[in-house]
């Protein structure tokens, strides 16, 4: 199983990003063997529109089966609803990727079952 954490950096250490369609990066971790790499979202992070459905696509692709961010607008949740990747946000307590993984691994994250912002949302 592999989850992506949006995050402004590379590594487990860097902050979360509370933008999932505007994410600077997925740090995709391996759940299995704990190791992780980072994906750019750079194509997406100044896209006037459309950056939440390509993002859902580019970590579909990834075969991750979990996001953890902050927020994600409708778009987003409709596309990564149709693939089949579930969604979990973090709250601003929660400041970087390693520690997100781990309150999700722990079961401390909620679900989301809607979007949780407008669309155009940064």
């Amino acid at each position: 199983m592999k989850i992506a954490v949006t995050s402004y950096g590379k590594d487990l250490t860097s902050e979360v990003d509370r933008s999932f369609g505007r994410a600077k990066w997925f740090v995709v971790i391996d759940v299995e063997t704990g190791t992780s790499e980072a994906y750019s979202n750079e194509q997406n992070v100044n896209a006037a529109q459309g950056a939440g459905i390509q993002a859902a696509r580019n970590v579909a692709d990834l075969g991750v089966d979990a996001v953890v961010t902050g927020n994600v607008g409708p778009k987003a949740f409709r596309a990564l609803t149709a693939a089949s990747v579930k969604m979990y946000i973090v709250d601003k307590n929660i400041k970087t990727v390693g520690k997100a993984f781990m309150e999700w691994k722990d079961g401390n994250l909620e679900e989301v079952t809607q979007a949780t912002v407008e669309s155009h949302w940064v």
